[in-house]
């Protein structure tokens, strides 16, 4: 807004005191945010994402694993629930218990639903309509954690067929949310099984972004056999950048039955280029992908993929930081 000056003095204190009530710092928003290509707390500290997946749902018993995770230095933990579309559904008091445990471990705490995986290929999968139903019937366990959960609206929502309704049907559930009052960081999934190879969520983000009233939604994409050279890493990550948009790397291996991820320059890009990432997983894995299991019988020794992730080059301890809201809060 242009200010005339010959406005009277009186009239020009009065519109610059209408500025102040009317206009919000960018600090005073609630939770964590997006800021540009990243995430930053309600602080403005940015937050760097350094994390693990952790299935919850399947081991509901491993409680154990927050505080291990925690010890071997990540500042997330992603946690796999279910809509109780295919699995045992998580209901609201567990997920209030979920994020008691990340709080109490000092781990923000990204939940996400995993029924949606692989729709329109999967025949039981639930969809991200259903998937966003699910969020509102547990808002009570979420309403005031915005400083400490993401959303993760739905895993890996379209596998290899009919992905083209990724656009419609992410935007109208993330549009769902923000009409049911969620006010917290929404993060979506990519389609292909997470991998987007067909590029519909790298090119149709900017409309996905646009469906969010807040402006708070970060992108997911899984990096499997898809990304098995160091130019497919580089280039869907330069193409976020390039537009502006958060991108994190939501899931990724060292080995996978579709191909070999680079998982080397996968950590040492995302460093590079200041994007989040969480490995999958830390126990549990089955179906001839135990390999992916980076601690054995979620107890505390680590795998070959285990020491990788947490100790190796661009590993979790040496470039995870604690969120500050758990150091004021203390």
């Amino acid at each position: 807004m242009r200010i005339r000056h010959s406005l009277p003095l009186l009239t020009l204190a009065a519109l610059l005191a209408s500025l102040v009530v009317f206009v919000s710092p960018a600090s005073a928003a609630t939770g964590l945010r997006v800021s540009g290509t990243g995430i930053q707390e309600a602080n403005g500290s940015t937050f760097l994402i350094r994390g693990v997946s952790h299935a919850h749902t399947w081991y509901p018993s491993q409680t154990g694993s927050f505080a291990n995770i925690k010890a071997k230095g990540a500042n997330l933990v992603r946690v796999v629930l279910s809509s109780g579309k295919r699995w045992t559904r998580n209901d609201v008091n567990d997920v209030a218990n979920v994020v008691s445990l990340c709080k109490a471990n000092r781990l923000i705490c990204m939940l996400e639903v995993h029924d949606t995986t692989g729709y329109g290929e999967e025949g039981a999968a639930a969809t991200l309509d259903e998937a966003a139903n699910y969020w509102i019937s547990i808002k009570s366990a979420l309403t005031g954690q915005e400083s400490y959960v993401m959303i993760n609206i739905g895993n890996e929502p379209y596998g290899n067929n009919n992905y083209s309704g990724w656009t419609s049907s992410t935007a109208n559930a993330v549009s769902k949310l923000r009409s049911n009052g969620f006010q917290h960081l929404l993060v979506v999934d990519a389609p292909n099984w997470g991998q987007d190879w067909s590029f519909t969520m790298r090119d149709n983000a900017q409309t996905v972004a646009a469906a969010d009233p807040q402006r708070n939604t970060v992108f997911s994409v899984h990096m499997y056999g898809v990304f098995d050279t160091a130019s497919e890493v580089t280039a869907y990550i330069d193409a976020f950048r390039n537009k502006g948009l958060p991108l994190i790397i939501g899931e990724f291996g060292d080995n996978h039955s579709d191909g070999n991820p680079d998982e080397n320059t996968i950590m040492s890009y995302a460093q590079q280029r200041g994007v989040g990432y969480i490995g999958w997983s830390w126990s549990g894995n089955g179906g001839g992908v135990e390999y992916l299991d980076m601690v054995s019988g979620f107890g505390t020794t680590l795998t070959s993929w285990g020491e990788r992730i947490f100790n190796g080059a661009n590993g979790i301890r040496s470039t995870a930081r604690e969120a500050t809201v758990f150091r004021t809060a203390s």
